[in-house]
């Protein structure tokens, strides 16, 4: 089942519905589709089939605006793709063969699939990553691998908005990236229920087709099933110790050649520039869908009283 968050021309008011085809089927209700989510597998299931039997109201999908699927509670980020790791570094650290490392991010910061990405404050390289992030269905503490996928829901994008300067500049300090991530991430287009990709299982992910176009040309991507940790690793690992709750969004990482700093640091030819006000990204992962966002600004920057 394909979950969306979408408003309409009409007016400004938030709505669930749930897309089969180009058909959107609007709940009738007012609830958040993270409410949803927190009412459990089987509740959801059944607002989704209610919906498709007997919508509140029916659109065609061109006729609304998708917004980002769900407000986290939290957001994690991992990196499990260690193609995109030796590109980005030239190897990969022997720590992540054992555990994959993951950094926490801005839960209020996130866009929705269309939504204009402004460039950060005081960032000259600007960069996206393509990922593919899951959702917490049923939260748990430390969850068991061989239980982990029981509280995932499903899946959506996740595109984590990079400023590279910035962030190489204070991870230097020996801490995670913070004003290098935490300006925008994007979900989206919907939130695909885990069932759906039952399927496709393939070595450690999933065979999906993951892609990524800069003004119209594809520019990177690959396929989902090249990842070095499984869904029921990433989540056992994030949920160690501390407790995943409904709703939150754990991303595995940019899939291999899925951003342009890679290109940038191997030279491949496919780099010619960082991103820039005009510039058009269209990110799409199978079975998901398809981004299509405005990079504009800068935001400004207002300097801190040592001028920096």
């Amino acid at each position: 089942m394909k979950w969306i968050t979408f408003t309409t021309s009409a007016g400004n008011d938030r709505r669930v519905g749930v897309l089969s085809g180009d058909v959107v089927h609007a709940l009738d209700t007012s609830r958040t589709l993270t409410e949803l989510i927190g009412a459990g597998a089987d509740d959801l299931a059944a607002a989704g089939a209610d919906a498709l039997r007997s919508p509140a109201v029916v659109h065609a999908l061109d006729e609304v605006r998708l917004e980002a699927p769900l407000a986290p509670p939290q957001l994690r980020d991992a990196m499990c793709f260690h193609e995109h790791i030796r590109n980005c570094m030239g190897e990969v650290d022997p720590r992540h063969e054992q555990y994959p490392a993951f950094y926490i991010s801005n839960s209020a910061a996130v866009l929705g699939p269309v939504d204009d990405v402004p460039i950060p404050p005081g960032c000259d390289r600007f960069d996206f990553e393509l990922e593919v992030a899951a959702v917490i269905g049923k939260g748990a503490f430390n969850i068991a691998p061989d239980a982990a996928w029981s509280h995932v829901i499903g899946f959506t994008t996740y595109i984590d908005w990079s400023a590279r300067d910035l962030q190489m500049d204070e991870m230097g300090l020996g801490l995670g990236p913070a004003k290098g991530k935490d300006t925008h991430t994007t979900l989206g287009p919907c939130l695909v229920t885990a069932d759906e990709f039952a399927d496709r299982r393939a070595g450690k992910g999933f065979d999906i087709d993951m892609s990524a176009e800069l003004n119209g040309e594809r520019i990177g991507g690959g396929n989902w099933s090249t990842i070095d940790w499984s869904v029921e690793d990433v989540i056992s690992y994030v949920g160690r110790g501390t407790v995943l709750r409904p709703g939150e969004v754990v991303g595995f990482g940019t899939v291999g050649t899925g951003c342009l700093y890679e290109h940038f640091h191997t030279g491949s030819g496919r780099f010619t520039d960082w991103l820039r006000p005009g510039d058009r990204v269209n990110l799409e992962i199978e079975l998901i869908g398809r981004t299509d966002q405005l990079i504009t600004g800068p935001i400004p920057r207002h300097p801190l009283s040592t001028g920096h």
